[in-house]
């Protein structure tokens, strides 16, 4: 997609990807102009603005299969499946949905080949730095949640770089899960606590719901930010679990599967997946 020579990113002073330099600086209001242009948008007939989910989250699954089929190595795969997640980022911020969260590498997957791992942390760093300034342009504020101990240095670096560079866009709040545990979340939500009463900063009994969930890798940095907890999860590729993805914050979220795998997940499924959702009727337990 070109590039406008008068888009955000130029206002905020460009600056050329470098191990030495930072990627862009941040605007006051990044997103602006996006948001004028969101409000003028027209939702797809069968969707309906009220009853959209604020927060979808999807687990990305089927890209080896994908490749395998076509007789590709498992890298065309993914960049495929790269594609559909770009495509999946347009269309939530077209139709109005306020948050997306991709699940993109879990913790378990370190265990595949190194160069298939080394591929995959390739790629996450060349998509952060290539569509850090179409997300300046669109409105769209990263964040990168996971053990980053574990990535490489270069893609911890690009992705701080990125999350200060969005964190004033409002359109879209896009959530990337790369070496992401959702036990491993509750755990360290656990540690955190428990530090606190051992520093004497906390009591046990003060400890409810919504300190734990403070205390989460997806807890917004303030009451503006990103929604910590996924109204739709979708999940690809005929798979009917939710593979250690967002298992605190999913407890209420309404569960969409389909057999389509990742790469040839397009306009129609995403249509499918929110209109099942609007045809739902949400209790949360309380008897209507």
């Amino acid at each position: 997609m070109p590039l406008s020579s008068h888009s955000p990113a130029a206002t905020c002073q460009l600056l050329a990807p470098s191990r030495r330099r930072r990627l862009l600086t941040p605007c006051p209001r990044a997103g602006a102009t996006a948001a004028a242009e969101a409000s003028a948008l027209v939702l797809p007939g069968a969707l309906r603005a009220e009853s959209l989910p604020r927060h979808v989250a999807v687990v990305m699954d089927g890209n080896a299969r994908w490749a395998r089929a076509r007789g590709l190595p498992s890298a065309a795969g993914h960049e495929a499946g790269r594609r559909a997640l770009e495509e999946t980022v347009r269309l939530s911020r077209a139709w109005g949905v306020r948050a997306l969260t991709a699940f993109a590498f879990s913790h378990e997957n370190w265990s595949r080949p190194k160069a298939e791992v080394e591929f995959l942390m390739g790629l996450f760093e060349r998509v952060i730095r290539e569509r850090v300034v179409e997300f300046l342009r669109e409105g769209i504020r990263l964040r990168v949640i996971g053990d980053s101990s574990r990535l490489p240095v270069s893609l911890q670096r690009i992705a701080r770089e990125a999350e200060e560079a969005t964190r004033n866009n409002s359109q879209l709040d896009l959530t990337l899960a790369i070496s992401y545990s959702g036990r491993r979340d509750i755990v360290q939500a656990c540690q955190s606590l428990a530090q606190k009463v051992h520093d004497k900063v906390l009591r046990p009994e003060d400890i409810d719901e919504s300190l734990f969930a403070a205390e989460l890798e997806t807890s917004p940095a303030n009451e503006h930010e990103l929604l910590p907890y996924p109204d739709l999860l979708i999940r690809t590729s005929g798979e009917l679990r939710l593979s250690n993805f967002l298992l605190w914050q999913s407890a209420y979220s309404e569960l969409f599967f389909t057999d389509t795998l990742w790469p040839d997940f397009g306009e129609d499924d995403y249509l499918e997946a929110l209109v099942s959702f609007q045809n739902r009727d949400r209790r949360f337990g309380v008897r209507k």
